[in-house]
């Protein structure tokens, strides 16, 4: 009988970690969506206060997921102990790639998560950056300058993939690149955009 208890018991307690394990992996995600899903239905838009940058020498604002942080520059994507740091300030420009206005590829990256217990640490800004579609406005002040781009293309594309940090067109582009699904560090999500003439 005793024995019984204690496997009972054990087995309720695996249920709770499990529970709680997966609310610290995809709460903040689900939250968001909700959120997002919510707004989208009834055709309301984000308060102003969220789509204020955060600093005016270098910060992205997305409209449509109420999505605003201030941007790292010059961070070594391919180095965790450069990146995670600049991860839990803002968002992370890619070094060696353009500045925004100017003539090349601006590369801006978040990733969801180095752990599962890390999650809400980092990328939160990002987790909905998959809802974007082409047209969409991204905006990014830099240096006291709002430059307006619009999305062009998105995809989904394997986690070594790191061409698009390159060029990528005759125009100033802008390149977003989170981790996908949310959450995990599976693939990345990559979003295109073009500076507004």
């Amino acid at each position: 009988m005793e024995k019984a208890r204690l496997l009972h018991l054990f087995g309720d307690l695996l249920i709770i970690v499990c529970v709680v394990i997966l609310s610290l992996t995809f709460g903040q995600a689900t939250t968001k969506e909700v959120e997002y899903q919510t707004r989208t239905l009834f055709k309301a838009t984000y308060p102003e206060k969220n789509l204020t940058p955060p600093d005016k020498d270098f910060s992205i604002v997305i409209p449509k997921i109420g999505a605003a942080a201030k941007v790292i520059e010059n961070v070594n994507p391919a180095d965790p102990n450069e990146y995670l740091p600049a991860l839990y300030r803002g968002v992370a420009h890619a070094k060696g790639t353009a500045f925004p206005g100017q003539f090349g590829n601006t590369y801006i990256f978040a990733h969801s998560t180095d752990a599962f217990y890390n999650v809400g640490r980092y990328n939160a800004v990002f987790y909905l950056l998959g809802k974007l579609n082409q047209g969409d406005e991204i905006d990014i002040y830099y240096k006291g300058e709002k430059i307006v781009y619009k999305v062009t293309d998105k995809k989904v594309v394997a986690a070594e993939d790191v061409k698009y940090l390159g060029k990528l067109g005759e125009w100033n582009t802008l390149t977003l690149q989170t981790c996908y699904p949310p959450g995990t560090t599976l693939k990345r999500l990559v979003v295109i955009a073009d500076q507004v003439r």
